[in-house]
């Protein structure tokens, strides 16, 4: 490994958006790629692998189908080549399992022998051709391609108490354990909460917290936008007129529709309302849930009683200027991710074009920046601000990387036809010509 070997394209980091773009340039060998993961193994979202967690999209948009159906790497590839196809079908998921999409992300991992793990690249430089030092060797390559995902986000509130007592929801599944008996707050009202919240409250006498509040700053627990006409939104049409949109109303935009995005599924409200209801009223468990929308944390401070208590101050939107507290033992950050800045980018820093905090991208989803036009910094899930909800969404992941295959190649492939909805401002007819 300590050759010097050179690339077309460098793909850092292996989640869904990278290996998605491994996996549509598997077949074109005129285009030598290597994407690098720094983790010894795969692992997608494994501390939020909670029992019964589903996708919120169509098993369609997986790694390759919705730009090239006759792929190797599709998910029903997958189902075929582990031998369960028949099977998948006679089960009539309504919604696919979240650790069955996790299974098939590994798959194709092992599948492409472009996909290496357990080499973290240290640097990017450039000079004529990009230079990348890794723990293993040095390559260079033509274009890179940066897809190394969000990290964890705790406001600050709660950022210097993480430890004993409290944790993100990345960490769940590992932290999440040992909590009979003991009062649980789980803060965040988009989905990771609502799965974590109902498996809380799920769990067998013996093992299931004694209280668990649930605090949320939306107005209520609200369902998943999944009408045919919002999911326009995640169409390559809108996500191209959305990035030809002012700033501004781009992120007007954002805010109005995220529960496009981040609402939760309505299986997964049915349930926690049934089993708050079979608590309530076929068990006499009135005090196992608290339900607290509409506000937001404003003060997490050791409680009274001492012995790892924490209290949560809180506002409530309906009513200024009246404050709430809640009181658990530990607490769940349930708070989302957030865009990060690779360090090794360092040395190209000054050279790229900026948008808030994230790099600006053109039309290909290259960073603009000063250097060669035919060396690409592709950007991978990290332009809501200029690509919007869908941009950090599965649904658009095959589309995106068959655009960076395209600008690689010098091509461009057929979009699929336009929305039924005329998104853009049109100049009025001429009337004399009706």
């Amino acid at each position: 490994m300590s050759r010097q070997a050179h690339y077309d394209c460098v793909g850092i980091g292996v989640g869904p958006a990278n290996l998605s773009l491994a996996s549509l340039l598997h077949r074109h060998t005129d285009l030598p790629n290597v994407f690098m993961e720094k983790r010894e193994s795969f692992g997608w979202h494994d501390g939020q692998q909670i029992p019964g967690a589903t996708l919120q999209v169509s098993i369609l948009k997986d790694l390759v189908s919705l730009s090239d159906p006759t792929s190797p790497f599709s998910f029903l590839s997958y189902l075929k080549d582990r031998g369960r196809i028949y099977h998948f079908i006679n089960a009539q998921f309504s919604d696919v399992p979240r650790q069955e999409y996790r299974d098939y992300l590994e798959w194709a991992c092992l599948k492409n022998e472009n996909v290496v793990f357990g080499e973290t690249v240290e640097s990017v430089e450039f000079d004529g051709e990009f230079v990348l030092r890794t723990n293993r060797r040095t390559v260079t390559a033509n274009n890179i391609c940066l897809g190394i995902g969000n990290e964890p986000w705790v406001p600050a509130e709660g950022r210097d108490k993480l430890g004993s007592g409290h944790f993100h929801v990345s960490d769940f599944v590992e932290r999440g354990r040992d909590l009979a008996g003991l009062r649980v707050c789980v803060v965040g009202g988009g989905q990771s909460g609502a799965e974590a919240f109902l498996d809380l409250i799920s769990r067998p006498q013996d093992q299931r917290p004694r209280r668990v509040s649930w605090v949320s700053r939306r107005r209520n627990f609200s369902p998943i936008d999944d009408s045919p006409f919002t999911n326009d939104y995640y169409m390559p049409g809108y996500s191209d007129y959305f990035y030809g949109l002012d700033a501004e109303t781009r992120a007007t935009f954002n805010q109005q529709h995220v529960l496009s995005s981040d609402g939760i599924s309505e299986a997964t409200l049915r349930e926690i309302y049934q089993r708050i209801y079979a608590e309530r009223f076929l068990h006499g468990n009135k005090d196992l849930v608290a339900l607290y929308p509409n506000r937001s944390v404003i003060g997490v401070t050791p409680g009274a009683g001492g012995n790892g208590e924490w209290a949560l101050s809180l506002t409530n939107s309906n009513h200024p200027g009246v404050l709430g507290q809640v009181d658990a033992d530990v607490v769940v950050w349930a708070t989302g991710f957030r865009t990060r800045t690779p360090e090794f980018m360092a040395p190209l820093s000054d050279r790229i074009e900026w948008e808030g905090d994230e790099f600006r991208i053109d039309r290909d989803f290259a960073a603009r920046w000063d250097g060669p036009p035919d060396r690409g910094i592709f950007v991978q899930n990290a332009a809501l601000r200029q690509r919007g909800l869908a941009d950090k969404n599965l649904s658009l992941i095959a589309w995106r990387s068959q655009r960076i295959v395209d600008r690689l190649r010098g091509v461009r492939s057929d979009d699929p036809d336009p929305s039924f909805v005329e998104w853009s401002a049109k100049l009025p007819l001429d009337e004399t010509a009706v």
